[in-house]
C-alpha cells in the first residue's frame, strides 16, 4: 500500500525542526518512504504508482502523531472532583474495587478513542486488567505502552500483582506488529513493599522492559513519604534499585536539588502532567531546572479522571502557559518546544524515538493531518520572517481540528471518524457499561492513601 499526501505544510520535528511549507509525504507499508519539497516537481509517475492520494490543497498541516507519556484509562471522567491528590485518589479508586474485565475494556476503549481522534498515536496507559487494554488498542489501531497498577500492600488488594504484570509481558509485549509494549508499573511508595521494587528491577532486566511509577505529585504527598519512611521519595527509589534510563517517573513536581541531581546522574526521565497537576492543585513543576540539568521529559495528560481531557493540543498550550506564568518569562516553552515535547521528546522517554516521534524517511508512519482552514487557525499567511501557523496550532488549536490519523501506515481515523470500529456502536456500548459500573460502585467506600 502506497499513500501520497501532497500540498501540505509538514512539521517534521527532526533534529533541525525542518518545515516543508508546501510538501508531500509518501507512506509505503508501515514506513515513511519519502518527503518532498514541492517547490520542485514530484518524481515522474510517482502518483500513478500510488494506491491513494490525499491533496491538502495547502490548507492542511501534517505532523508526527502525538505521544502521551502518562495516562490512566477510566469510564468515570468527571467524578472525584474538587479534591487534592491525597483525598482524590481514594475516591477515584472506588472504581478499582469493583472493576470488571468489561469495565476495563470499555474504559480503555473510550480513553483510546478520544486520544486517537485528537491525534494521539502512542499512549502510555497505567490501568488495571490491561490485557483488555491491549484488545481495545488493537481494535482501534492505537500504539500503546501498557503499565499495570501494581500494589502489594495488604490494604490495596484491588490492584494488580507483579505476577499479573509478568503474565502481561509474556503474552502481549511487542504484539500487534510491535504496537503494544508492556512495562512494569508500580503505583506508589505507599502501595508497594521494598520487595516489590526489588523484584520489579529484576524483572525489568530479565525481560528488557521499562519501569513506570508516580512520585512527588503534591507537596503534602512528598512530605508524607518523608514522615513515613524517613527518606525522600527519589532517595528511596534509588535505594530500591529502580532508577535509570529505563525508568519514567510521573509528575515529579516537588523534588529538591538532591533528588533532581539523582535523576540527572541516573538518566531517569519524567512524565510532565501540567494540566492534571494544576487541576488537583499539586503545583507547577520546575521545568527550567529539568532543562538546565538535561533531564528528559515528555507530556502526559494523566487521563480523563484527573484532566477531563485527552487532548495533547490542549496540553501543549497549558504546559507553556503554566511555565510563562510561573517564571514570568514570556519566551519559555515556545510553540516549537511544545510540539517537540508532545512528539519526539515523548518518544525518547518511552525509548522508541528510533521508530516514532518525527517524520523522517525510514521511521514508522505515525502521522496526523490537521485542517487549517478554519477561523480560529487563521491567518495562514506569513509576514517577513514570522510564520504564525505553528503558534496558532499550539495556542489556538483543538483536538477536533484533527481530520486524519495514520498509525503504522494504516489510516485509523478518516474524516474525523475511526476506520476500524463504528463510532455510534462504540458509544452505546461505553455508555451502557458506565451505567453498570456506577451502580456497582455505590457499594464501595474510599480507602485512605496513607494508613
Amino acid at each position: 500500500m502506497k499513500t501520497l499526501i501532497k500540498n501540505v505544510k509538514i512539521f517534521t520535528v527532526d533534529d533541525n525542526d525542518r518545515v516543508l511549507n508546501n510538501g508531500a509525504i509518501l507512506i509505503k507499508g508501515d514506513r515513511i518512504a519519502a518527503l518532498y519539497d514541492l517547490s520542485k516537481a514530484l518524481p515522474a509517475d510517482l502518483e500513478k504508482s500510488c494506491d491513494e492520494i490525499l491533496d491538502g490543497k495547502n490548507r492542511m498541516a501534517i505532523m508526527p502523531g502525538f505521544i502521551d507519556v502518562h495516562s490512566h484509562s477510566s469510564l468515570l471522567k468527571g467524578f472525584s472532583e474538587n479534591k487534592q491528590l491525597i483525598d482524590w485518589l481514594p475516591e477515584y479508586q472506588r472504581e478499582h474495587q469493583v472493576l470488571s474485565e468489561a469495565d476495563a475494556y470499555h474504559g480503555c476503549l473510550v480513553t483510546y478513542l478520544e486520544s486517537l481522534l485528537g491525534g494521539t498515536t502512542c499512549q502510555l496507559d497505567m490501568y488495571r486488567k490491561l490485557h483488555k487494554g491491549a484488545e481495545a488498542a488493537l481494535d482501534l489501531g492505537l500504539r500503546v505502552h501498557l503499565t499495570p497498577y501494581v500494589a502489594d500492600r495488604a490494604d490495596k488488594t484491588f490492584f494488580e500483582t507483579l505476577d499479573d504484570n509478568e503474565a502481561l509481558i509474556k503474552k502481549y509485549h511487542l504484539s500487534g506488529n510491535g504496537k503494544v509494549h508492556v512495562w512494569i508499573g508500580l503505583e506508589h511508595l505507599f502501595y508497594c513493599s521494598e520487595a516489590a521494587y526489588k523484584r520489579a528491577a529484576s524483572m525489568a532486566r530479565d525481560y528488557k522492559v521499562r519501569i513506570h511509577t508516580h512520585s512527588s505529585e503534591q507537596k503534602e504527598e512528598a512530605q508524607a513519604v518523608i514522615d513515613h519512611f524517613g527518606k525522600k521519595p527519589i532517595c528511596l527509589f534509588q535505594e530500591r534499585g529502580i532508577l535509570g534510563p529505563h525508568t519514567l517517573l510521573a509528575h515529579a513536581v516537588w523534588l529538591d536539588d538532591e533528588e533532581l541531581g539523582i535523576l540527572k546522574d541516573t538518566g531517569t526521565s519524567i512524565a510532565h502532567c501540567p494540566t492534571s497537576n494544576a487541576k488537583l492543585a499539586g503545583g507547577i513543576a520546575p521545568v527550567p531546572k529539568w532543562k538546565q540539568l538535561g533531564i528528559g521529559f515528555g507530556l502526559g495528560t494523566d487521563g480523563g479522571i484527573s484532566n477531563n481531557s485527552m487532548s495533547m493540543i490542549e496540553l501543549m498550550k497549558f504546559a507553556s502557559l503554566a511555565q510563562k506564568a510561573q517564571t514570568q518569562d514570556a519566551a519559555i516553552l515556545s510553540a516549537t518546544e511544545c510540539l517537540r515535547l508532545a512528539t519526539i521528546e515523548g518518544a525518547k522517554v518511552l525509548g522508541v524515538d528510533k521508530d516514532i516521534g518525527s517524520l523522517e524517511v525510514g521511521k514508522k508512519a505515525d502521522i496526523v493531518a490537521i485542517d487549517l482552514w478554519q477561523p480560529h487557525l487563521l491567518p495562514l499567511a506569513p509576514a517577513s520572517d514570522h510564520d504564525p501557523i505553528l503558534w496558532n496550532l499550539v495556542f489556538a488549536g483543538r483536538a477536533s481540528d484533527v481530520v486524519h490519523v495514520w498509525v503504522d501506515g494504516e489510516q485509523v481515523v478518516k474524516n474525523k471518524m475511526p476506520t476500524r470500529m463504528d463510532l455510534e456502536t462504540i458509544m452505546e456500548a461505553i455508555h451502557k457499561q458506565t451505567v453498570d459500573l456506577l451502580k456497582r460502585r455505590e457499594s464501595t467506600n474510599a480507602k485512605a492513601m496513607v494508613v
